[in-house]
């Protein structure tokens, strides 16, 4: 597509910034233009007015309407010269009075930066030519005053208002180009980010949820082989739950199917559950943080999933803490006194440490929430009265130690 077709995207305020400096340039061109023309030209205050908030509104009106601007602009450079009185002051210059030079000016400029060196360049070439025009109407005015002298310089002038319009253009194509890439680079970036996000779904679905219900479908497919004595009621039952968890697992596959892509393909790894807590501790202190560790729950006392989950929990927390508070030093507290598993992550007051927001665009805190939530456990984070953070969790246990894949 021909980039000269259609004006570039500005930001907002960019556009309002050129609209209220066009709007005051035009305003005190017009101001001095129409009383320069009624007194030093002896054009009439009926024609100057019109005439001249033509010549000064051009500007304007090329932001959108490049092309009509133009043949405004340029009827009334060539009609405004010629209403002058015949025994005018020789010594002001003529066709092109000091105002609507600037005018000339100020619309190729804007033309050209906004539009392209194409429309810039038939601004400059058509007003230009306009000119000579006028000029050639009144031979008695042309051989009385220095009319060759005001056309160079305006042309010249004029020309040189091209260039930079070209260049204004050039540098607006790149930030344009700069900003799109960017905005493509976020997009990506959130879109990575998601389908990591879904891969990391899929996984826990497949080795916690699928491996459950393998496990019920395999049970109840062979009671019958089992359980010898099994009477019928209770083998056609354990046939019908055969066959719903057989299902299930089919549905399974095909949400697996949806969640996962073609570029991230399934990882192979365990998941990473409580005996996995103190290397990643390690790690964290390998990176220079100060991190103490109390866990005596273990995890032959606790499901895959709230294993997963305290995981995920205990690593997002970490990571806010070395991210808001790099320098203040860390305790990590995990135990199970009763029916549930506690999480309790709290950083000290750190200089320049900035508490990690509970509310906004991060995803941090809510993933932890949600996560918790999905087995009917809480998670409260916030400041203490001495200036550091905890984050806390509490998990129920659901199953036990024989329930647990």
């Amino acid at each position: 597509m021909d980039r000269t077709s259609t004006p570039p995207r500005r930001p907002p305020y960019r556009r309002t910034w050129v609209l209220i400096v066009l709007m005051s340039v035009a305003v005190a061109l017009f101001t001095v233009l129409v009383a320069i023309h009624a007194a030093g030209y002896g054009t009439p205050v009926p024609f100057a007015i019109p005439l001249g908030a033509a010549l000064c509104a051009a500007p304007l009106l090329s932001l959108t309407r490049p092309h009509l601007a133009i043949a405004v602009f340029c009827v009334a450079a060539v009609v405004l010269p010629l209403l002058g009185a015949a025994d005018r002051d020789m010594s002001w210059p003529w066709p092109w009075s000091v105002p609507a030079m600037i005018a000339f000016l100020v619309l190729v400029l804007v033309a050209t930066s906004l539009h392209g060196w194409r429309t810039g360049l038939v601004a400059w070439s058509v007003i230009s030519a306009g000119s000579l025009v006028t000029a050639s109407l009144a031979p008695a005015a042309v051989g009385r005053g220095a009319t060759g002298v005001d056309l160079l310089v305006t042309v010249s002038l004029a020309a040189t208002a091209l260039l930079v319009g070209v260049l204004i253009a050039g540098r607006l194509q790149v930030g344009e180009e700069l900003d799109r890439e960017r905005e493509n680079t976020a997009a990506e970036q959130a879109r990575r980010l998601l389908v990591e996000e879904r891969t990391r779904i899929a996984r826990e679905l497949h080795d916690i949820i699928a491996h459950s219900t393998s496990l019920i479908q395999v049970q109840a497919s062979t009671a019958r082989y089992r359980i010898p004595a099994l009477p019928g009621e209770a083998t056609e039952e354990f046939d019908d739950i055969a066959e719903i968890a057989r299902g299930s697992l089919t549905e399974m596959r095909r949400l697996l199917g949806v969640l996962r892509t073609e570029d991230h393909a399934p990882e192979l790894t365990p998941q990473q559950g409580i005996d996995d807590i103190p290397e990643l501790v390690e790690g964290t202190r390998r990176a220079g943080a100060e991190v103490g560790l109390s866990m005596p729950v273990t995890s032959r006392s606790l499901p895959l999933g709230v294993q997963v989950t305290a995981f995920r929990i205990t690593q997002e927390a970490l990571s806010n803490a070395v991210r808001h508070a790099p320098a203040a030093a860390i305790e990590v507290l995990l135990d199970a006194p009763q029916d549930s598993l506690t999480i309790r992550v709290h950083n000290e007051a750190a200089d320049g440490a900035t508490a990690p927001a509970t509310t906004g665009g991060g995803h941090g805190l809510p993933g932890m929430r949600e996560r918790a939530g999905l087995l009917g456990g809480s998670l409260e984070a916030g400041p203490d009265p001495d200036g550091g953070w905890t984050v806390t969790a509490v998990l129920p246990i659901t199953g036990t130690p024989e329930e647990t894949p």
